[in-house]
């Protein structure tokens, strides 16, 4: 069941998100359950890249060293 819970689409509208719901259940029932798992995972989306270098500790002066220049 699809609800629209905001605005006001027109039938082409609706009929087009639809069509992407519709898409993207075929694709999800196409793949095998045990290939998603075994796809190696992309860099990107790592999130150890965010934490590559030390963050300062909260603390009285935390204020003073949250602009790293570099």
């Amino acid at each position: 069941m699809i609800k629209v819970v905001r605005g006001n689409p027109t039938p082409e509208e609706l009929a087009a998100a639809l069509a992407v719901v519709r898409a993207r259940a075929a694709a999800a029932t196409a793949v095998p359950s045990g290939a998603a798992a075994a796809r190696p995972r992309d860099s990107w989306a790592d999130p150890a890249r965010l934490a590559a270098r030390a963050v300062p500790r909260p603390g009285p002066t935390a204020w003073a060293r949250t602009y790293w220049p570099g």
